[in-house]
């Protein structure tokens, strides 16, 4: 039975076989190109060709199976049981929350499952764009995490990361004494197998890894004691780990980050996404209060009043 899709606002002007190709998820790549090359595809009732530029409104009519679907899956009971992240900032094609720590971003029950579900009764159809993450972020961490909730946010916010207008700035824990305005500059290679990412000098003498990438962090000591410190990381690149793997490489591992050769801490390692400066039209900074559990260790490590990153 043939299957109707409605190109919406997002799908306007681009190519019907790369919509396709997102709008029908459970079809094979080859099947829709095969599709295509027979005539079997129409547009608004004629015959359209791969590189058909669509626009908005337009009813593309694909000789698929019937319960074929663009649409999203319902949400299950597992995931009507959480509760979506605290939003920090919803607009513009963007929807900032602030992660709570042990919540994964992907995968069931995730943060992503949660975005969806929001989402789903709000967002205008589009064959083409699905909401998504925007940058990574840690289970064990916490604080802001940016999803798109628009084509066009999601490139704008590519685009201000490549361009370097976003800055980023984590609170953590370290072990040992760090010293105020270093600035870390290595080349991580990642393990995948492990799922670990290692630092070597930027120097080049790295490892016998082929090609690693760059990571540069500037860093910040905000107080400490002779056992640990708590640090201002600003990240300039976004490599996964990139926080965890530096510190380590500096034998200043994340206090309780066991995979990286912390000591333990109960309820793990503290990291937490603080503030997000953005360019116009956004709100220049996007800040996540900490969560309960990280204040109360910082108070009781060092002494001191969390009412400064309230």
């Amino acid at each position: 039975m043939p299957l109707s899709l409605i190109a919406g606002a997002d799908d306007s002007g681009r190519r019907l076989d790369r919509v396709l190709r997102k709008a029908l998820r459970q079809t094979p790549l080859s099947a829709i190109h095969r599709m295509l090359r027979q005539g079997l595809v129409l547009v608004d009732g004629r015959k359209a060709g791969a590189d058909r530029r669509l626009l908005a409104g337009e009813t593309i009519t694909v000789p698929v199976a019937e319960g074929t679907s663009n649409r999203q899956p319902a949400p299950n009971g597992e995931k009507a049981t959480l509760k979506l992240p605290e939003i920090l900032f919803e607009g513009s094609g963007l929807l900032i929350l602030n992660k709570p720590a042990g919540l994964s971003v992907h995968g069931r029950g995730s943060v992503n499952d949660l975005v969806q579900s929001y989402l789903v009764k709000k967002l205008r159809p589009s064959l083409s764009f699905r909401p998504g993450p925007l940058h990574r972020l840690d289970r064990p961490s916490s604080g802001v995490l940016v999803f798109s909730t628009s084509l066009e946010g999601a490139r704008c916010f590519s685009a201000m990361m490549r361009d370097g207008k976003i800055k980023k700035q984590y609170l953590a824990v370290v072990e040992g004494q760090i010293e105020n305005g270093e600035v870390w500059k290595d080349e991580l290679f990642r393990d995948e197998k492990i799922k670990k990412t290692y630092a070597g000098n930027s120097d080049g003498n790295t490892s016998e890894h082929e090609k690693g990438k760059t990571a540069l962090t500037k860093v910040s000591a905000l107080t400490g004691n002779k056992d640990c410190s708590l640090v201002l990381f600003e990240i300039e690149t976004g490599r996964t780990h990139q926080i965890r793997a530096q510190a380590a490489s500096r034998r200043h591992p994340l206090l309780g980050d066991k995979k990286y050769g912390g000591s333990p801490l109960s309820g793990g390692f503290l990291l937490h996404a603080w503030r997000l400066h953005l360019p116009p039209p956004f709100p220049p900074i996007v800040e996540a209060p900490l969560p309960e559990n990280f204040k109360n260790k910082i108070e009781k490590l060092f002494g001191i009043d969390m009412g400064y990153f309230q």
